[in-house]
């Protein structure tokens, strides 16, 4: 108990690979144990108050209303992009059923947002609204990150290796990049889990795997995908270099901060 208490994110992290990767025998892996590692270890350092301080942020709405628009705008348009550029670089025309009917990837978002056995609802409330409130508030968003992208690039490795989840080792660089990007928008939308929920969950709102189902057309989506993404995180990097190497804003690292300070002080 002393060792969670002194090293709580640690604590998380490993209890959060144990708790995932259990199924891996099986040729399974278990998603929703981010999220169990998250609620053990809140409650075991924290009690009711930190579970309450964790749900909070995932239920933060009160933030500018543009991150609602960059938080889906940004991930629909590196889908397209890609897709976009696959067709140019010579690809056949996709498979577009999933976009039919016209709202037919809104109810996906929606769907992918309450999903308890999901990625996005099980991994922005413990990612996002417990790890990186606690890595910043002692380390520079950067290097909080950094840290953040090891882990949960680990977390994710078996996935790479697992042939039913149809994913290759080279599209761990994915998982990095959007690492980067989820934290420059909790960052900057008030310490909202909601807001990286809703973007992760726009992200998984097009299953690639639908638009060229195999073949060089597939493999070469794939990749594009991954540099699109990669891109996204280098603008941000260089772009916002001040955010990267100050310290964190309050309201993204205690969870009791009210998300409307930063909105009047703006």
């Amino acid at each position: 108990m002393t060792f969670i208490r002194n090293h709580p994110v640690v604590s998380f992290f490993v209890l959060a690979y144990a708790l995932a990767w259990i199924g891996i025998p099986f040729g399974g892996f278990y998603a929703p144990g981010a999220l169990v590692a998250a609620l053990v270890v809140v409650y075991l350092t924290e009690g009711l108050a930190g579970l309450r301080s964790m749900g909070a942020r995932l239920i933060r709405w009160r933030v500018r209303w543009i991150w609602y628009v960059v938080a889906i705008a940004v991930p629909l348009v590196v889908h397209f992009v890609t897709i976009s550029l696959n067709q140019a670089l010579g690809a056949s025309a996709p498979d577009t059923g999933q976009f039919t009917p016209w709202y037919g990837i809104a109810l996906v978002i929606g769907m992918n947002i309450v999903n308890p056995t999901g990625g996005p609802f099980s991994e922005e409330p413990s990612f996002r609204g417990f790890a990186q409130p606690r890595l910043q508030s002692s380390r520079t968003p950067l290097a909080a990150t950094a840290v953040m992208a090891v882990a949960i690039t680990g977390w994710h490795l078996p996935l790479f290796f697992i042939s039913s989840f149809g994913l290759h080792p080279f599209e761990a660089l994915t998982t990095v990049a959007v690492t980067i990007w989820y934290a420059w928008l909790f960052n900057h939308a008030a310490g909202s889990a909601l807001i990286t929920l809703i973007a992760h969950a726009t992200e998984g709102s097009i299953n690639t795997e639908e638009l060229w189902p195999a073949g060089a057309d597939a493999t070469r989506e794939a990749w594009l995908y991954v540099a699109v993404w990669c891109a996204v995180a280098v603008v941000l990097l260089i772009g916002s270099r001040r955010f990267w190497t100050s310290p964190a804003p309050a309201e993204a690292i205690h969870p009791g901060r009210p998300a409307e300070a930063k909105e009047t002080v703006s």
